[in-house]
């Protein structure tokens, strides 16, 4: 038997067939209940098993309270309250951090005697003595220095003969593993009436497929790599 539409009440036939917040709804039918903007199962938002979109989906807004002559007589015993504590916690921790005083009376004052003067130092030190004009340094040109021996000729070391290069076989290619999960085959020509939606023709194969309900499913079409919404009747399980 088929079901009703929840928004226009009219037959729904599985071509057209929605199964959405456990009601039945045409694909044209399913619109915001605010703006009338036609929604997708991407693109909506239930609220009270109704849909909605992102702009208009209902929020839960915080009121403020009304300053009654209650609420006011309130605030004010809990402010008095809180000046009596304040005050009779101060009177009781009054006297307990008071410095003693020392016998005149008065409080105690650091001292600070500072060193005596001159003390480890010397304020005239003793001029330090330079000699203006050096004695010269004497050579003695009878015995020269030793000359350096000269390098020995730079000699190559022997060539060794290179390696044999061994050849070895490419690795073969990897072929396209494939496609895992069921997979279905087209029976008719089906152009897509929505940009949600993908177009196939006979014989295609739908691979990556999650069924919504009864009419429709998601899937992806292994010709041209499209993804999206096709109607389940017109396809097969193979």
């Amino acid at each position: 038997m088929n079901q009703q539409c929840a928004k226009c009440s009219k037959t729904v036939y599985p071509m057209e067939k929605m199964s959405v917040l456990d009601k039945y709804w045409h694909k044209g039918c399913f619109r915001c209940e605010t703006c009338d903007l036609k929604l997708t199962l991407k693109t909506y938002k239930g609220y009270s098993k109704k849909p909605y979109c992102n702009t208009h989906y209902p929020t839960t807004k915080f009121t403020a309270v009304a300053d009654t002559p209650e609420n006011k007589r309130l605030a004010q015993n809990t402010q008095n309250q809180s000046k009596v504590n304040y005050t009779k916690q101060f009177e009781e921790e009054r006297g307990k951090f008071t410095a003693p005083p020392n016998a005149s009376g008065s409080a105690p004052r650091a001292t600070y005697d500072p060193p005596p003067a001159n003390v480890g130092y010397q304020s005239n030190p003793p001029p330090m003595s330079y000699q203006s004009n050096p004695p010269p340094m004497s050579y003695q040109s009878s015995n020269p220095p030793p000359r350096k021996a000269e390098p020995a000729p730079y000699q190559p070391p022997p060539q060794q003969p290179l390696p044999s290069i061994v050849q070895q076989p490419l690795p073969p290619v990897p072929t396209q593993a494939e496609p895992q999960g069921p997979r279905y085959q087209a029976l008719y020509d089906y152009s897509a009436a929505d940009d949600d939606e993908v177009s196939f023709i006979e014989g295609d194969y739908i691979i990556d497929v999650t069924v919504i309900d009864d009419g429709w499913m998601e899937g992806r079409v292994q010709r041209s790599g499209q993804y999206g919404m096709l109607p389940s009747n017109y396809v097969e399980k193979v």
